[in-house]
């Protein structure tokens, strides 16, 4: 077991800032083909745009780049329900006709799109999430990247925001099987809703969401909603307006993530680092250059913790591709150069050809009382949590070795990297929802329509499609997933 950020365990050695990391990057050559439709803001295409510029700045040479290996049904039911994954495997655009009530029930069909290749997408980004989850909790990467994952508003059994399968949850649940502690940081515009209802009744994971409030997908994220019975205080939301810059969001950032590091102590770290919070994204309002964007990252990468980089939302794909870009070199130590390297997607990058865009004038509402407020109210949450918990598994996975991929060996092996299987039948099914209960009753000012928002309102959802996981009833079969198919040891694309 680890000991958390403080050393021992899985924490890195303490050192400098500019000490190199061991980074492991996941990345399918196919995920750029895939076309969620015409006119449709999530665009897949940015993945490979990202990918070129790490090639030719060099970047890929520095990492052990791996293919994932897709990931499988029962790897998908370790949260999602068997008959939400049955349906996104078996719909197509030719028979979604003949289906529409289930495109109802699952929410498939507007923001979430019915698209050729959907189900290998998903098992695409699902299994880098998770591929870098268990290199981390093997010890064979400091950090690790994904940034086809990151796709936050899944539920356990609907899609959601552009997300149908919720890689992040995965890869939570992986490094929960090492680590008695996961902090979750989601810094894309949008509420990570998502992986909050998933381990909203739990203090094995943290999750702190910082993001746009108000009349704005998905609705939830209020900072009084701080997590439930044992996870009471282990969910925090910091509310954010319109035209934050830099300056504004890290005097947010760093002491609410520095206490929650010194608090919570946890074994590893997922970061979502969605680029719709860059100033100038289509579907976004802040107003953040990609250094104070990436300034997170650097933040999270100096308390030298497992550190798992996912993507999520962005939606002006060149400036998501020169983020993601610049970030890499910021998880590798490596400060990249403005002047961008020659190569085929080039012209998206015009008429400057640079990394860095200049943040806009647009107005900051996020006026310097209200900050003072937020960070008051966020700290004093904190203040109520002593320790790290002591936390006991129930059962505990024996240690097991991740042996590396070998260029002579058979990639087929399917049982190369010994992670184990979670039963989720055994899980209890501990529904997240506002009960009448006394110490809720301090939440002064909670909407009474608060739990129809975020669709606790009726008992057949409560008893089909559990909300919350109580990860503190793992039980664990014998190692059978594979990590990823392939070394990539040159350029893709």
């Amino acid at each position: 077991m680890d000991s958390g950020a403080g050393g021992g365990g899985n924490s890195l050695p303490s050192g400098p800032d500019g000490v190199k990391r061991k980074v492991c990057y996941f990345y399918d050559p196919e995920v750029g083909n895939y076309y969620y439709g015409q006119g449709h803001p999530m665009k897949p295409h940015r993945i490979r745009m990202t990918h070129a510029l790490l090639a030719h700045y060099g970047l890929l040479q520095n990492m052990q780049v791996l293919k994932p290996f897709p990931a499988r049904d029962r790897d998908l039911c370790r949260f999602h329900a068997d008959d939400y994954v049955s349906f996104l495997r078996s719909i197509t655009p030719e028979t979604q006709q003949d289906q529409l009530r289930q495109l109802k029930r699952f929410n498939v069909g507007e923001d979430c799109p019915v698209f050729d290749g959907l189900y290998s997408f998903c098992q695409t980004y699902a299994g880098g999430s998770v591929g870098g989850a268990v290199k981390l909790s093997h010890g064979h990467c400091d950090i690790a990247i994904n940034w086809a994952g990151g796709l936050h508003h899944a539920k356990k059994c609907e899609a959601s925001g552009f997300c149908y399968v919720n890689d992040i949850v995965l890869a939570i649940l992986e490094l929960l099987k090492q680590h008695e502690r996961v902090l979750y940081v989601d810094i894309d515009i949008h509420h990570g809703d998502g992986v909050e209802e998933a381990f909203y009744t739990t203090d094995r994971v943290m999750t702190v969401s910082f993001h746009k409030f108000g009349d704005y997908f998905p609705g939830t994220g209020d900072i009084r909603d701080i997590g439930y019975g044992k996870g009471k205080y282990y969910s925090l939301n910091v509310p954010l307006d319109d035209g934050i810059d830099d300056e504004s969001y890290h005097f947010l950032f760093k002491p609410i993530i520095g206490k929650v590091m010194e608090i919570f102590r946890p074994g590893a770290v997922v970061l979502q680092c969605g680029a719709d919070s860059l100033s100038g994204d289509r579907l976004g309002c802040f107003n953040l250059s990609i250094k104070g964007h990436a300034e997170c990252v650097r933040f999270m990468r100096s308390f030298n913790v497992p550190l798992l980089l996912l993507g999520g939302g962005g939606y002006t794909i060149r400036n998501v591709a020169r983020c993601w870009c610049y970030e890499t070199g910021v998880a590798l130590g490596v400060e990249v150069d403005d002047k961008m390297p020659q190569h085929e997607y080039y012209e998206y990058f015009g008429p400057d050809y640079t990394l860095h865009v200049a943040p806009s004038n647009m107005e900051n509402k996020n006026s310097r009382p209200l900050l003072d407020e937020i960070r008051a109210k966020l700290l004093d949450y904190l203040s109520k949590l002593q320790h790290a918990p002591s936390v006991q598994f129930q059962e505990r996975p024996p240690d097991s070795e991740l042996p590396e991929a070998d260029e002579d060996e058979d990639e087929d092996d399917d049982d190369r990297d010994g992670t184990w299987e979670v039963d989720f039948d055994k899980l209890s099914s501990r529904v997240k929802r506002e009960m009448v209960e006394p110490e809720l009753k301090d939440l002064e000012g909670q909407k009474a329509n608060a739990e129809n928002a975020r669709g606790f309102n009726t008992a057949a959802e409560e008893t089909t499609c559990a909300k919350a996981l109580d990860v503190d009833s793992f039980s664990v079969d014998e190692p059978s997933v594979k990590v990823e198919q392939e070394n990539v040891n040159k350029p893709v694309d």
